[in-house]
C-alpha cells in the first residue's frame, strides 16, 4: 500500500468517524435532549425567610412554549402530572405558554393550554406571569385562558402566600420586552417586612431589583438552549449575555434564580441544556 492509498485510507475513516459523531450529536439535540424533560431539585439559601417555610416546595414552570415540537398538549399533560408527583405546596409559571414561531411547531391556542394546567396541584395557589411570546400573540386571551382556569395572573400585583400563621408575598412583575415592569410601585402595595419573591418573565430586570426581595425567579433565557463545552451559550436572549443565562445569581447580596424552562423556541434544539421542572425550596441564616 502506498503512503497516498494509506493517507487516503485514514481520511476516510476520519471522515466517516466525523460524520457519525455530528449524526449523533445531532439526533441527541433535535430529537432526543428536547423531548427528556427533567425534574430539578434546587436548595436555595436566601437572605430572609420564616423558619415555618423551610420545608415549603415551590414548583417553578416557564417556557412551556406549547406548540414546540416535542410539546404538544399531550406532551404539557404529563408536565402537570410529574409536576403534581413531586407534591408541591405552591406553583409558579414565569410565561410563554404560546408559541409565535419555531422550526417545526403549530400554533396551539391558549384554552386547551389552560384547561391541561387547570390539573395543577398545590394547596398554596397556582400563580403566574406572561411572557413576550403570550403577549405577541394575544396576552388579554391567554390571561382570561389562565384565569379561567384558576391560575392567578399577576401584573405589576401582589399575591400574599400564608402557611402555619406566617406569610410571604409573590410580586409578578410585568414581561420587560413588551409590558411596562413596575418593580418600586408593585413592591408599595407590599405590607410589612415579610419576605418577599418576584416572579417575572425576563431576568434582565434584576440590576433594579433592591435588595428587599428575597429572591427573584425568571425564565425567558431557556438557558441559550445550547451549551457547547468550553464555549458556553453562545445565543442568549439578554442584554447581560451569559451573565443571566440560566441557575442561581447572587449580586449585592440580591437573589436571582433563572430556569432554563421547557419548550423551545425558534430552532426546536436542546443540547446540554435539558427542559427541566424545577422544586425549589429555600433556607436562610436569618430565619425569623
Amino acid at each position: 500500500m502506498t503512503n497516498s492509498s494509506s493517507l487516503a485510507g485514514k481520511f476516510k475513516v476520519s471522515f466517516i468517524i466525523i460524520v457519525a459523531i455530528f449524526t449523533v450529536l445531532g439526533l441527541w439535540a433535535f430529537w432526543i435532549e428536547p423531548a427528556s424533560i427533567t425534574v430539578r431539585h434546587v436548595s436555595l439559601r436566601v437572605p430572609q425567610w420564616h423558619a415555618e417555610h423551610r420545608d415549603l416546595k415551590v414548583a417553578v414552570l416557564t417556557d412551556l412554549h406549547v406548540g414546540a415540537p416535542h410539546m404538544g398538549i399531550d406532551n404539557l399533560r404529563r408536565v402537570v402530572e410529574r409536576t403534581n408527583n413531586e407534591r408541591p405546596d405552591l406553583v409558579v409559571m414565569l410565561g410563554d405558554f404560546v408559541i409565535n414561531g419555531v422550526v417545526g411547531g403549530k400554533t396551539v391556542e391558549p384554552e386547551p393550554i389552560a384547561e391541561a394546567l387547570k390539573n395543577l396541584r398545590a394547596p398554596l395557589g397556582v400563580v403566574a406571569v406572561l411572557g413576550n411570546h403570550d403577549w405577541s400573540s394575544d396576552g388579554g386571551r391567554v390571561t382570561r385562558a389562565l384565569r379561567g382556569a384558576g391560575v392567578a395572573v399577576l401584573e405589576n400585583e401582589v399575591w400574599r402566600v400564608e402557611r402555619d400563621g406566617r406569610a410571604f408575598w409573590l410580586v409578578g412583575i410585568a414581561d420587560l420586552w413588551t409590558r411596562r415592569p413596575d418593580i418600586g410601585g408593585s413592591l408599595s402595595k407590599v405590607d410589612g417586612d415579610d419576605p418577599v419573591i418576584i416572579i417575572t418573565h425576563n431576568p434582565d430586570i434584576f440590576p433594579n431589583v433592591p435588595t428587599r426581595v428575597t429572591l427573584t425567579l425568571a425564565g425567558h433565557t431557556h438557558g441559550g438552549q445550547v451549551n457547547l463545552p468550553l464555549i458556553g451559550r453562545p445565543i442568549v436572549p439578554s442584554d447581560f449575555g451569559q451573565r443571566y443565562a440560566m441557575g442561581h445569581v447572587v449580586e449585592g447580596g440580591r437573589h436571582l434564580f433563572v430556569s432554563g424552562g421547557v419548550g423551545t423556541s425558534i430552532i426546536p434544539v436542546r443540547f446540554r441544556v435539558p427542559p427541566e421542572i424545577v422544586i425549589l425550596t429555600m433556607t436562610s441564616d436569618k430565619q425569623f
